[in-house]
């Protein structure tokens, strides 16, 4: 039942994932018919079946093992029983949650699609149409996930458990580690002089004047000469929102100066210089192109940043300073600039990682390097195509290993606390089940994992008659 349970919630996790970030839908592909309910919650075929269908979608063509209709049932049930007692226990969600995610949900297809437009003609739906057919499914989602929080917030693991959980895993079934590094950096972006600035932007404003004169549009010139990897095959084009607080404030507040069809002057922002031309806009809402530029470093400014690196390594091993102070006060990297410089993490939070988790220009100096080792100033081309200067530490380095509590205790500990998590999610659902109305349709009756609601479903029957 344990291991069942797990899998259960597992699944209903995944089916409200791929539900929510499902391709906009235009069609029912079965005749409808109620085929679970719980409460005044109905699960219809339809339900069932299109959520696989979105999943497969969403594979995209990977080899994946789809969930079958029992456990997409079963994951449906869970769910339904989740917002039932959401709703007993006065949990809600505000109007504004909502549409916070749905605006949001909606400018992931935008994205997508690449228009407002495009995207309605796909799903044969307006955008306040689509909206409408995903605001029960979130508003579910959301209060689901508050009940589900919690029946487990507060749930704390100790060193006592960690141990015991750890103790009755097989030897064999323990995972063998590679070697992994901890690996922190500071990084420094030479600044362009003002000669190559200007002329970038010159060549800019020369743009700026061919997307006004008709010569050519933003997205061909976009495509030509934009120096940002994330847009440049589609134009440039970004689905933007007022409030989100992941664009340069620069490059936001500039964007929402724009009238439509409006290009704007040349915009100096973190990354180097735009033009950015407002597509359309409704409320807080825009879609917009623009081009990137990052105006050139020579060797001189690279010099620069290289002595000021030497300088801060300096201060480090004579211990004038931390490594966490040092990358607080002299790293450009806003990525890593809060976590005490970490180059990389894993899933699990840890900052261990495998080596071929770094970047391919960190794998060469990192070979070198001891733990607790400095190295020299690196110049490096990052992501974004601009040159940086870093200094790496190499905080720690494990050998090849089989899992043991005292190089792995925090993943250990983090699985031992899903499973108790997941035990207490178990023991609430035999305790909720029976409490509730349960319809299970005859289609589904060789459904094995679906027992308890079966038990349920049974009484609910006998009660009516």
């Amino acid at each position: 039942m344990e291991v069942r349970m797990r899998k259960m919630i597992f699944a209903g996790c995944l089916l409200i994932l791929f539900c929510l970030q499902a391709e906009a839908q235009t069609m029912k592909v079965v005749a409808d018919k109620i085929v679970g309910q719980v409460g005044d919650k109905i699960i219809l075929k339809s339900d069932i079946v299109n959520a696989i269908a979105d999943m497969k979608r969403q594979a995209q063509g990977q080899e994946i093992q789809l969930p079958s209709e029992c456990q997409v049932l079963e994951s449906q049930l869970i769910r339904k029983a989740m917002v039932l007692q959401a709703q007993k226990d006065s949990l809600s969600v505000s109007e504004e949650e909502i549409e916070a995610a749905l605006e949001n949900q909606v400018r992931m297809f935008i994205q997508s699609y690449g228009s407002k437009e495009v995207l309605e003609e796909i799903a044969g739906k307006t955008v306040y149409q689509i909206k409408e057919d995903f605001k029960e499914a979130f508003r579910e989602k959301k209060l689901a996930d508050q009940m589900q929080s919690k029946i487990v917030d507060g749930i704390k693991i100790t060193p006592t458990e960690v141990k015991a959980y750890y103790s009755k895993i097989p030897v064999d079934s323990l995972p063998f580690y590679e070697s992994e590094l901890e690996v922190s950096q500071i990084v420094v972006y030479p600044k362009a002089n003002k000669d190559v600035e200007e002329y970038v932007s010159r060549q800019m404003y020369d743009y700026k004047r061919q997307i006004e004169m008709g010569v050519k549009k933003i997205e061909q010139l976009a495509k030509l000469f934009s120096e940002d990897p994330g847009v440049k095959e589609n134009g440039g084009q970004y689905v933007m929102n007022r409030n989100e607080k992941n664009y340069d404030p620069a490059f936001m507040a500039a964007s929402f100066r724009l009238k439509e069809g409006q290009v704007s002057p040349v915009v100096k922002s973190k990354f180097g210089l735009h033009i950015i031309q407002m597509i359309s806009r409704s409320g807080d809402e825009a879609i917009v192109r623009h081009i990137l530029r990052i105006p050139p470093v020579t060797d001189d400014e690279v010099k620069e940043a290289i002595v000021k690196l030497d300088s801060v390594r300096q201060k480090l091993v004579d211990k004038q300073i931390s490594f966490g102070e040092a990358v607080s006060k002299y790293s450009d990297d806003e990525n890593s600039k809060f976590n005490a410089g970490s180059a990389a993490s894993n899933r699990d939070g840890s900052t261990f990682v495998n080596i071929d988790q770094l970047d391919k220009d960190l794998i060469k100096p990192i070979s070198a390097m001891k733990p607790g080792d400095y190295s020299k100033p690196q110049v490096y081309v990052d992501e974004r195509g601009r040159k940086a200067v870093r200094l790496i530490y190499l905080k720690n380095r494990t050998q090849p290993h089989r899992e043991n509590l005292r190089d792995d205790y925090n993943r250990v500990a983090q699985r031992a606390l899903e499973e108790k998590k997941n035990s207490v999610l178990e023991r609430w659902f035999k305790e909720h089940i029976p409490t509730y109305y349960v319809l299970i349709d005859r289609d589904y009756a060789g459904c094995t994992g679906l027992d308890d609601w079966r038990k349920a479903a049974d009484n609910a029957t006998r009660a009516r008659n």
